[in-house]
């Protein structure tokens, strides 16, 4: 799965990322400014040729504004729910990832994205990158644990096609490589998405004890071919 741009997975010329922009405006835009937002990037007069094959479809709309005109999906189009949700795939990602976590025996902390699925940057065909928080009072040996990260990686394998690395550590374990300044942590912490638990879990190096005190268990995660998979 294409990790930043999920609907060139589907449609892998240019028109995906100028229906992935359409997909999540909330406004109708110009042109330019859709250009401008395509990831990646999509010429000018390319996305102009683009937008004029999807208006003439019907799949957008073209309203003239001055001397430019502003594009927006056209919502009624039988097509739309299906662009809507190929552009919506991440999200979806990490819905069924905290649906999961829902149903293990001993229920993480926090499971944090990071990397280039959390970001929409980078490796867009990368490895699926989980930080696993496990409660404090668990044994990191015990098997039910052990049998749940394991089968969490292979269901992400397989639900986009990309390898899921885990790494699985406890508050206490985080605020140790805090304290010994490792830079993994600073950068899941300012780029990471929490789908369980809060962001505010994963201590840096300024705030090692910040983990500790935050009690959070969830926040809203929308607003939130077998492959070999990882445990760390």
């Amino acid at each position: 799965m294409d990790l930043v741009n999920p609907l060139a997975d589907v449609v892998p010329s240019a028109h995906g990322p100028v229906l992935a922009v359409l997909a999540s405006a909330t406004t109708p835009l110009t042109g330019r400014a859709i250009a401008g937002l395509t990831h990646p990037r999509v010429s000018q007069p390319r996305v102009a040729r683009i937008l004029h094959d999807l208006a003439d479809a019907g799949l957008a709309t073209r309203v003239p504004a001055g001397s430019a005109s502003l594009f927006s999906l056209n919502r009624e189009h039988v097509a739309a729910g299906a662009v809507e949700a190929l552009a919506s795939l991440r999200d979806r990602l990490w819905e069924r990832i905290a649906t999961h976590v829902d149903g293990w025996n001993h229920e993480p902390d926090a499971v944090v994205v990071h990397g280039a699925a959390a970001g929409g940057a980078g490796d867009a065909r990368g490895d699926v990158r989980l930080l696993v928080v496990r409660p404090s009072a668990l044994d990191e040996d015990d098997e039910d644990w052990r049998r749940d990260l394991a089968d969490l990686a292979d269901r992400v394998a397989r639900w986009t096609g990309n390898r899921c690395a885990v790494l699985e550590r406890s508050a206490d374990e985080l605020r140790t490589m805090a304290a010994a300044g490792e830079q993994l942590l600073t950068e899941i912490g300012r780029d990471g998405r929490a789908v369980v638990g809060a962001i505010s879990l994963v201590p840096t190096s300024g705030r090692a004890g910040v983990a500790g005190q935050q009690g959070e268990r969830r926040e809203d995660s929308s607003h939130h071919s077998d492959v070999p998979v990882k445990i760390m």
